[in-house]
């Protein structure tokens, strides 16, 4: 299938529906890949995504218009927790339903 046909392109919900915890070492300023600026630390051993701490969540990398066509700034150098984030998991299909987007098929490889 190809890049263009991948739903996460014009979905977004994820990005828009979770707070996104990670390990402080995922950070560039402790040899991560993480932009030190799109992230805070929670406390001494843990960061959060800037804008997934608050209502409406939006995760600060995220650009575009969820449902429509969207993009991760930082795709490359994302967090574990988007790293490990399934298309058409439990959690994807949550996030598109508070989004108004219908659910995908489980176990989607692309």
């Amino acid at each position: 299938m190809s890049d263009s046909a991948h739903p996460c392109l014009t979905c977004g919900a994820c990005c828009a529906s979770f707070r996104v915890d990670f390990a402080v070492y995922e950070m560039q300023e402790m040899g991560g890949t993480v932009p030190n600026g799109l992230a805070m630390e929670v406390n001494g051993s843990t960061c959060r995504m800037r804008g997934t701490d608050h209502v409406p969540i939006r995760c600060a990398a995220l650009t575009g218009k969820v449902g429509e066509k969207v993009a991760c700034g930082i795709y490359e150098w994302r967090p574990s927790p988007c790293r490990e984030f399934e298309a058409g998991d439990y959690a994807c299909n949550k996030a598109r339903t508070r989004h108004g987007l219908p659910p995908l098929p489980e176990g989607l490889v692309f």
